[in-house]
């Protein structure tokens, strides 16, 4: 009984690191997008940078940092069979991810209240670079935002099994594949923060 359920948990692991390598391909080819046009509009794309607001950028970098250590501290928990410290911790990660998608509610909407979205009047008289710039910056920042949400989610729904006893010390394969999940979010936001925060 054990070894299928070990070969179960390897199953598992295996699948969601194949579902991870696919969003990996996805976030990996809008980045390759960015580089292409980048090369192409590189003045544009370093003006439109400095029109973003560095500071948001940075308090988003550490909630997220801080969202991977608590998550990760949630995983040690749970093998200690600590499930009340495992649902604290998941209860901080799931805060992290909400104020992570207020300031961005912020940001994004302080962009649009100055005419700055994809199609605007705004952008259409600027040059080109500058209109793909901040296309390629909401498409990629919301995309990412999404996977925040669907993370948070998916995190909460864990907790509500560790709750019930379902996910243990003995079987908490569902809290590391989410765990993992919020990593590659978080790892995700490492490359998106320099890319359009801090061009130069």
């Amino acid at each position: 009984m054990s070894h299928v359920e070990h070969k179960d948990y390897a199953g598992a692991k295996m699948g969601m690191w194949l579902f991870l390598f696919t969003e990996l391909l996805l976030f990996g080819g809008m980045f390759i997008l960015y580089a292409v046009y980048l090369a192409r509009y590189p003045h544009e794309f370093t003006s439109a940078g400095r029109q973003l607001n560095v500071v948001f950028g940075t308090i988003n970098t550490l909630v997220l940092l801080t969202s991977s250590l608590l998550v990760a501290m949630a995983v040690s928990a749970i093998q200690r069979d600590q499930r009340s410290r495992s649902l604290q911790m998941l209860g901080g990660t799931v805060l992290c991810a909400a104020i992570f998608m207020a300031i961005k509610y912020f940001e994004w909407s302080a962009k649009i209240a100055h005419g700055i979205y994809p199609g605007s009047p705004h952008l259409k008289s600027g040059p080109p670079g500058e209109s793909v710039f901040f296309g390629l910056y909401y498409l990629i920042t919301g995309i990412h935002g999404l996977h925040v949400l669907i993370g948070a989610s998916l995190l909460a729904w864990v907790a509500l099994k560790i709750h019930r006893g379902t996910v243990h010390g003995g079987d908490y394969v569902l809290l590391e594949n989410a765990a993992l999940y919020w990593h590659l979010v978080d790892l995700i936001w490492i490359f998106i923060f320099p890319l359009y925060y801090l061009i130069l």
